[in-house]
């Protein structure tokens, strides 16, 4: 049996992230939400190639998981803008992780498809 405790400090911990990030576009979305609250619209201008559809149930998800936060405006049109939680922020470190590893490697554009 291999020893995770260098990675996980209990097993299962690896996965629970990877529920939350693991989603196609959920770190891109986590990334935009970064510099603050943004709107539906300025989030899926800034993910090219996104659907309506999928950036609304990533949403949800990171809603429901209490990684952002979604506040509603009664104003004429409604205006809805979601927000990063505190639990939402511990997540950034990870994002710049990742985006260290990426530029280490941009140059040689690994590709899993």
């Amino acid at each position: 049996m291999t020893d995770h405790t260098l990675v996980e400090p209990k097993e299962g911990c690896v996965a629970t992230a990877m529920d939350v990030i693991g989603n196609k576009w959920t770190a891109l979305i986590l990334r935009d939400l970064i510099d603050g609250s943004k709107r539906f619209s300025e989030l899926e201008r800034s993910l090219k190639g996104i659907s309506p559809r999928t950036l609304s149930q990533r949403l949800d998800d990171l809603e429901k998981c209490q990684i952002i936060t979604k506040a509603s405006f009664a104003e004429v049109p409604p205006r809805i803008e979601y927000t990063l939680t505190e639990k939402g922020r511990d997540l950034l470190p990870i994002l710049k992780q990742m985006a260290n590893w990426g530029n280490k490697y941009y140059d040689t554009k690994i590709s899993i498809a």
